[in-house]
């Protein structure tokens, strides 16, 4: 079983080399879906909603993927791929202040707007209410993420970004 991780692992490495762009938006369109199955099963759902985990999908591979892609080369040409422990802060507390908010804030609008179906005015009212308990815990979860990323997720395959 081990060596079929690895050969999985070494062919998904060559996709990313070759075709980074689509092999992310594939992963971040992949991990959408198993986040959302995973969050409809722990909410209860007993039936899967294939609507809404489309709906995620897309989001996740039409945007997420994209995004993550160019803002790591941005933090990259930025730092200039440096990975000592003040540059890969400097780059966690960018990422924090900019990117994270961001998202938060799109995501929220996209899932009211686009997944649920709300009236804008419902989906700003939501948004105003809860946009800041969505971005605090963000921030007591996510950095750390960033940290073992910027600091150990190779950049040397020619068009990775972590």
């Amino acid at each position: 079983m081990g060596s079929i991780a690895k050969k999985g692992l070494q062919q998904y490495l060559i996709q990313l080399q070759h075709h980074p762009l689509r092999t992310k938006m594939i992963t971040a369109g992949t991990l959408s879906a198993i986040s959302d199955i995973v969050a409809q099963k722990l909410s209860g759902f007993q039936k899967l909603q294939l609507r809404r985990l489309l709906l995620k999908v897309i989001f996740g591979a039409a945007y997420l993927g994209p995004f993550g892609h160019f803002f790591h080369i941005f933090l990259d040409k930025i730092f200039k791929g440096k990975k000592d422990k003040k540059t890969v802060a400097k780059k966690v507390v960018l990422e924090q202040l900019t990117s994270s908010p961001w998202n938060n804030m799109l995501f929220m609008i996209y899932y009211g707007f686009v997944v649920e179906g709300r009236p804008w005015i419902h989906v700003k009212s939501k948004v105003k209410k809860e946009y800041p308990t969505v971005q605090y815990t963000a921030w007591t979860f996510w950095p750390v993420v960033g940290w073992v990323n910027h600091q150990y997720c190779t950049t040397s395959v020619p068009g990775y970004s972590p």
